[in-house]
C-alpha cells in the first residue's frame, strides 16, 4: 500500500501542470451547469467570467511549467524528458492565444464546457508527450480526441457544424483503431507496454524474428497518427470540418492535433522502423520509402488543392494539409544527418502555431461589406477600411508562405538544409520537392494579400459593427512573435531536445 502510494505521488510530482489544467476542467464541468437555466440561458456576459478562468489556469499552468526542473525524471506510466518539455511550452503558449480567440465564440449558456473541453486538450496534448508506457499514450491520444468531438458542437450547432461533427468523430473512432491496433503489434514484438523496455527489446530483436511484427506496427501507428496530422490520404476530413466549425475550432485543428500527431510518431518511429547509431535515429529503408512518399503527396495534394479554393476555412485545411507534408520530410530524414530533421520538425511546429492560429484569429474579426470574412472576396480592399488587421493577416501570410522576415521563412530553411544535407538522392529530392510546393503556395497565399492592399472593393464599411477584442490581442500576439521569432529564434532552438 506504501509502495502504491509512494508511487502516485511520485507520477503526481511528474505531471504538476497537467494537474492544474485537468482540475479546472472538473470545476469548469461541475460549475457550468449551475448558472444555466433548462433552457440552457445564461447571464449575459458569463462567458467572460469562463473565459478568464480559463486563460488564468494556462497561465498558472504555464509558470508551473516555466518554474519547474528541467533535469529527465522518469516515473511508471509518465517521464518527463526534454521533448516533454518542450511540448508542454508549445501547447501551453499555443492554448493561452486559443482561449483568447474562443472567449467570444461561444454563447454564454455554454462557454464553461468550451473552455473545459479546450483545457482537456492542452492537459492531453502534455500526457501524450510525457507517457512512457504505451497504455498511458492512448489514454492522453483520447483525452485529446474526445473533448475535441464536444468542442466542435458546443461552438456551432447548425447542420455545418454538425456535419463537421460528425465527420470528425468517426473518423477520429477509426483513427483510433488503428493507432489501438498498431499497439498491440509492437505489444506482441516486444511483450511488454513500457517504451523504455520495448526499445531494449528492439535493439536486441534478430532479423529473423520480430521484424514483421515491427514494420506491420509501424504502418498501423503511422496510418492512425496520419489522421490527426491530416496527412493524405487520411487528410479527406479537413476542409469540411474546417468549413463548418468556428475560427476558435479551425486555429485548434489546425495545429494541436499535428502537435499530438508528431509527437506520438517521434516516440514510436525510433521503436518500430529506425536504426539506432551514436549520433541519432534514421529510419530504416522501407519506413524512409513510406514516410518520404507520403511527404511528397501530402504537400502537392495540400497546395494543388488549395489553389482552387474560395473558402477561406477550406483554403486553410488544405494549407495545413501541405504543411503536415513538410514536416513529414524532418522524419524522414532523422537524426542521423548533419542537420537534425527531429529538431527541424520541432522548430516548424512552433512558426506553423504562430502563423496558423495568428490567420483565424485575423479572419474572426476581419469584416468587409458587413460580414465576417469568409470567402476570399470578402478580403477584397480590406486594407483600406482596417489597414491594421490586413497588415497583421499579411505578416501571418507571409510567414506561411516562408518570406523573411518571418519565422515561417526559418522553418522552411530548417527543413530544407536537414533534408538537402542528409546527402542521399532521396534527401535532396525531397528538398526540392520542399521549395517546389513552397512556390506554388506562394500563389494561392500572396493572392489575399494582393487581394486586400492592391483590389478595391465595391461596398465598404467604414468600421466593424462589433470590435472582439480578445481575437484582436491573439491576432497581435501571433504576428508579433512570428517576426521576433526570425529575429531571435535562438531560444526557441535551445529549448529543442
Amino acid at each position: 500500500m506504501a509502495e502504491a502510494v509512494e508511487q502516485i505521488h511520485r507520477t503526481a510530482s511528474l505531471i504538476g501542470p497537467e494537474i492544474i489544467l485537468l482540475a479546472a476542467t472538473c470545476l469548469l464541468f461541475l460549475a457550468g451547469p449551475l448558472v444555466v437555466t433548462d433552457a440552457g440561458q445564461a447571464a449575459p456576459g458569463l462567458r467572460h467570467c469562463w473565459g478568464f478562468f480559463s486563460l488564468l489556469a494556462i497561465v498558472v499552468a504555464w509558470v508551473v511549467w516555466f518554474g519547474g526542473s528541467t533535469v529527465p525524471s522518469q516515473g511508471a506510466l509518465f517521464s518527463i524528458d526534454d521533448l516533454a518539455w518542450y511540448t508542454r511550452g508549445l501547447s501551453l503558449s499555443a492554448g493561452i492565444v486559443l482561449a483568447l480567440i474562443l472567449w467570444n465564440q461561444v454563447d454564454d449558456g455554454h462557454a464553461a464546457e468550451a473552455h473545459a473541453c479546450l483545457l482537456a486538450i492542452l492537459g492531453g496534448t502534455n500526457l501524450v508527450a510525457a507517457a512512457s508506457d504505451l497504455v498511458s499514450l492512448f489514454l492522453a491520444l483520447e483525452l485529446v480526441s474526445i473533448p475535441t468531438y464536444v468542442i466542435l458542437y458546443l461552438s456551432r450547432r447548425d447542420r455545418a457544424g454538425r456535419e463537421a461533427t460528425v465527420k470528425y468523430f468517426l473518423l477520429s473512432i477509426f483513427s483510433a483503431a488503428l493507432v489501438l491496433y498498431g499497439m498491440s503489434w509492437l505489444y506482441g514484438a516486444s511483450g511488454t507496454t513500457n517504451l523504455a523496455a520495448i526499445a531494449d527489446v528492439v535493439r536486441g530483436t534478430s532479423p529473423d524474428g520480430g521484424v514483421r511484427m515491427l514494420q506491420i506496427a509501424f504502418a498501423l501507428l503511422l496510418a492512425g497518427l496520419a489522421f490527426r496530422i491530416a496527412a493524405v490520404p487520411f487528410h479527406f476530413y479537413a476542409p469540411d470540418v474546417f468549413q463548418g466549425t468556428t475560427a476558435a475550432n479551425a486555429a485548434l485543428l489546425s495545429f494541436v492535433p499535428k502537435v499530438v500527431g508528431f509527437v506520438a510518431l517521434l516516440r514510436l518511429i525510433p521503436l518500430t522502423a529506425a536504426v539506432q547509431s551514436d549520433t541519432g535515429w534514421l529510419p530504416d529503408e522501407s519506413a524512409r520509402s513510406l514516410l518520404a512518399l507520403l511527404a511528397i503527396v501530402t504537400m502537392f495534394v495540400g497546395n494543388l488543392m488549395a489553389m482552387r479554393q474560395k473558402q477561406l476555412y477550406r483554403l486553410m485545411a488544405y494549407s495545413s494539409v501541405a504543411h503536415a507534408g513538410y514536416m513529414l520530410i524532418g522524419l524522414s530524414v532523422g537524426d542521423d544527418g548533419p542537420a537534425s530533421g527531429t529538431d527541424a520538425v520541432l522548430f516548424y511546429l512552433a512558426a506553423y502555431g504562430l502563423m496558423t492560429i495568428g490567420v483565424f484569429a485575423l479572419l474572426s474579426v476581419a469584416t468587409n461589406a458587413d460580414r465576417r470574412a469568409k470567402f476570399d472576396e470578402d478580403l477584397r480592399g480590406l486594407a483600406q477600411t482596417q489597414f491594421p488587421i490586413a497588415l497583421l493577416l499579411a505578416i501571418c501570410l507571409f510567414s506561411l508562405t516562408g518570406l523573411p522576415p518571418t519565422a515561417g521563412f526559418l522553418g522552411k530553411l530548417n527543413l530544407f538544409l536537414a533534408a538537402w544535407s542528409d546527402g542521399s538522392r532521396m534527401g535532396r529530392g525531397l528538398a526540392i520537392a520542399m521549395a517546389l510546393n513552397a512556390a506554388i503556395a506562394a500563389w494561392y497565399y500572396l493572392r489575399l494579400v494582393t487581394l486586400m492592399f492592391l483590389e478595391p472593393s465595391t461596398e465598404m464599411k467604414a468600421e466593424p459593427q462589433r470590435i472582439i477584442w480578445t481575437a484582436w490581442l491573439a491576432g497581435i500576439i501571433c504576428a508579433t512573435a512570428t517576426v521576433w521569432v526570425f529575429i531571435s529564434p535562438q531560444w526557441i532552438w535551445e529549448s529543442l531536445p
